[in-house]
């Protein structure tokens, strides 16, 4: 698991005490992990780590949807 990734679990462990884990494939927003509230701050929290900004009107739900999914589009060497 990438660092920038570590701190996108430890930032959703946070808010989640009763949580000590997260699955790569749990669906975030499904499991209400990642909710209205909370998404434009973890937005935010995406663009500062992975040095990239985030057009919200192109943004796929899929792209942020489970760990799995945030650390190849946002966190893997390859430029996407």
């Amino acid at each position: 698991m990438s660092e920038g990734l570590e701190q996108v679990k430890q930032w959703i462990l946070k808010r989640h005490p009763e949580r000590t884990d997260i699955a790569p494939d749990a669906d975030l927003i499904e499991n209400r992990l990642i909710d209205s509230l909370s998404f434009v701050e973890f937005v935010f929290l995406l663009e500062q780590l992975s040095g990239r900004t985030i057009d919200m009107d192109s943004l796929e739900v899929d792209e942020i949807r489970t760990l799995a999914a945030i650390e190849e589009q946002f966190f893997t060497a390859e430029v996407h």
